[in-house]
């Protein structure tokens, strides 16, 4: 077998015993999500109308409008809960271990993120799954048309974890970092509520909402579900995810971070 094959089987293997292992993380990522869709989307139903919007044909319930924005909430909290356990690893030295064997850096990461994208598309699917136990469904084209959505939209938010786990030295900076990306990401999107919504009460909230990356992964796995193509949306994901994967390699180059020096 290739070395490359090799050291993603290995890594992508790691990965998935690491979430076996650390079950309290797969009912987290799940509770979450949940909470939204069976607490909060009860208060909000009344208060938010939704009219009827690409790419639904019909008006819809406050609950069916947002288990896209909550698909990506579970792949934006896996992305960076994969990100700490990179600081973890750092700090334990089995990152110097890593960066420092003889394949390349950038197929090592590429390898990494393929694994932690894998068990956020994994939730995915148990969320939806449960939400259909509720009477919230999607057309049945639609959760096999959503996979390439996830796989693209995982990636984006994945990457952006690498990044931002390349700047953060000690575990404890963490929490602090994470809420200044998380929940204004997320909050400040088409999670939750249509733009349009927003533009009616402040342009400038707009305006952040249509710049937010996850606005357009969101809307990639919203029209994904219904098996729908929203080519603006992939082609920004595309962007955000190239640009943070770029970002991340840089992030992690030995020279850089002396990880060289020290092996």
């Amino acid at each position: 077998m290739s070395p490359y094959l090799t050291s993603l089987s290995a890594i992508v293997k790691r990965e998935a015993l690491r979430f076996i292992h650390q079950r309290e993380r797969f009912v987290a990522a799940l509770v979450r999500p949940l909470v939204w869709l069976l607490v909060f989307a009860a208060g909000f139903r009344a208060a938010l109308g939704l009219s009827i919007i690409p790419p639904y044909q019909t008006y819809i319930t406050y609950e069916t409008y947002i288990v896209p924005g909550l698909c990506g909430m579970i792949l934006l909290f896996n992305g960076m809960q994969s990100s700490l356990s990179l600081v973890y690893d750092r700090e334990m030295g089995s990152m110097k271990l890593l960066l420092t064997s003889p394949l390349p850096r950038w197929w090592l990461l590429f390898c990494k993120l393929m694994g932690s994208t894998a068990i956020s598309i994994l939730q995915v699917y148990a969320f939806l799954a449960i939400a259909a136990v509720f009477d919230i469904t999607m057309p049945g084209i639609g959760y096999v048309s959503v996979l390439p959505a996830l796989i693209v939209a995982g990636v984006m938010l994945g990457a952006l974890g690498l990044l931002l786990s390349s700047f953060i030295k000690q575990l404890e900076n963490f929490a602090g970092v994470m809420n200044f990306v998380i929940f204004p990401m997320f909050f400040l999107s088409s999670a939750l509520y249509p733009l349009w919504k927003m533009a009616e009460s402040s342009e400038l909230l707009y305006t952040i909402c249509a710049l937010n990356p996850f606005t357009y992964a969101v809307e990639l796995i919203r029209f994904a579900l219904y098996a729908d193509f929203n080519g603006m949306a992939l082609l920004w994901t595309l962007v955000a995810a190239a640009v943070f994967t770029s970002a991340a390699l840089w992030g992690y180059n030995p020279a850089r971070t002396g990880l060289a020096k020290r092996g």
